[in-house]
């Protein structure tokens, strides 16, 4: 028994090592973006309209400092619009928003409460965007999340981005705030590494990933390719899902910004449950992926993360040190250029001290996404 455990074990050591190889590889062929930072009449003499759009629940501490911060562009205010859509939210969001639209005549609000009854569809937020879509005056729709901060450059960039490529869909990085705390280091680094799969995989035209907190999508590929209809019963996945749409649909005309002024600052979870349930969230939709890629390399990442608890349970010790050991050592090799793009080198000190957790949460998160309810925004989600 000991012995074939030991080839599983080798196997998937190996094929982990070669798939996080190819990660690191793809990632170190990006080249950034060479976009200007400063305005002038040249670069904008066809600005591209874009309509920001914030689906918004419950997000009074948040959504001030988001609007802010997209106020502040770096871009004609007569070439963006923001729309906040608010998700029945119990809490002040709709009146902070309200008294900054008095202010700002670029900004809208839609109440999701005007169209949809509170327990009528399951996923909130894609008939949230779709709605702001049919609303929006932009030929181009940016999303970000209510509990971000954008950069100043960020739509100045995207433009320069859509002018030069022509794309139809442009993903773009995402990075937890750094704080203090245990949970938001073990968050930092585990994102590190989802961010860094992302812009390797799509720089290379491989995989469908995105994150809704920092994307682009041209308004009239959205109505191309139906919108979110087919995925519109599933409860998350509103940027993977869209995106694999359009890249199948649209000629592959699918774009990342890698560029360190594009970088969109997000809120960690602020305690272990809200961790495991946006992580549950997150792995919920993996059984609905078109992109049998992310299957397959979802299932290796699992399974190999499963055998480390199998060796323990079979005492075999020995083997579990030594894929452990491996696990490290091509995991910080492929992060090491990940970490300089965020400027998080320093937090790499720390990854080998997580392992045990990164390994327990990655069993419990993939297996209780398919079978579990969540808990996410106050709602009950299955």
């Amino acid at each position: 028994m000991h012995t074939l455990l030991d080839w599983i074990v080798a196997i998937l050591t190996i094929l982990y090592a070669v798939l996080l190889m190819a990660y690191r590889y793809w990632f170190g062929s990006l080249r950034y973006f060479k976009g200007e930072t400063t305005v002038n009449k040249e670069l904008l003499t066809k600005p591209t309209f874009f309509s920001v759009v914030i689906p918004a629940r419950n997000e009074s501490e948040n959504i001030k400092i988001c609007i802010d911060s997209i106020l502040a562009q770096n871009y004609p205010t007569d070439f963006f619009e923001i729309i906040i859509i608010d998700d029945f939210s119990e809490d002040d969001t709709a009146l902070i928003v309200k008294n900054l639209q008095e202010q700002n005549v670029n900004m809208h609000l839609l109440s999701m409460a005007d169209y949809f009854k509170p327990n009528e569809i399951s996923s909130y937020k894609k008939k949230a965007i779709e709605k702001a879509v049919q609303h929006a005056k932009g030929n181009w729709i940016v999303t970000t999340d209510a509990d971000c901060i954008v950069p100043p450059n960020w739509l100045l960039l995207f433009h320069q981005y859509i002018e030069q490529h022509q794309p139809v869909f442009v993903a773009a990085p995402v990075m937890f705030i750094k704080e203090t705390g245990v949970l938001n280091q073990f968050q930092l680094l585990d994102f590190l590494a989802l961010q860094g799969i992302t812009a390797a995989a799509v720089g290379a035209g491989k995989h469908s990933m995105s994150n809704g907190a920092n994307l682009a999508f041209e308004k009239s590929a959205f109505i191309a390719v139906g919108g979110y209809q087919g995925v519109d019963q599933i409860a998350s996945g509103d940027d993977m899902f869209l995106m694999h749409k359009m890249k199948m649909t649209l000629s592959n005309r699918i774009g990342y910004l890698f560029h360190p002024g594009a970088i969109v600052l997000t809120k960690a979870m602020q305690n272990w449950k809200e961790f495991f349930m946006q992580r549950i969230r997150w792995s919920s939709k993996a059984r609905f992926y078109d992109d049998r890629s992310i299957f397959w390399v979802l299932l290796l990442v699992y399974l190999f993360n499963f055998s480390f608890l199998w060796m323990l349970f079979m005492g075999h010790y020995g083997s579990l040190l030594i894929a452990l050991a491996f696990k490290i050592f091509f995991e910080v090799f492929f992060l090491d250029p990940v970490a300089k793009f965020y400027n998080l080198q320093s937090q790499l000190r720390f990854f080998a001290l997580y392992q045990p957790l990164h390994i327990a949460y990655t069993i419990l998160a993939g297996l209780f996404g398919q079978v579990k309810t969540y808990t996410w925004k106050g709602r009950r989600v299955k």
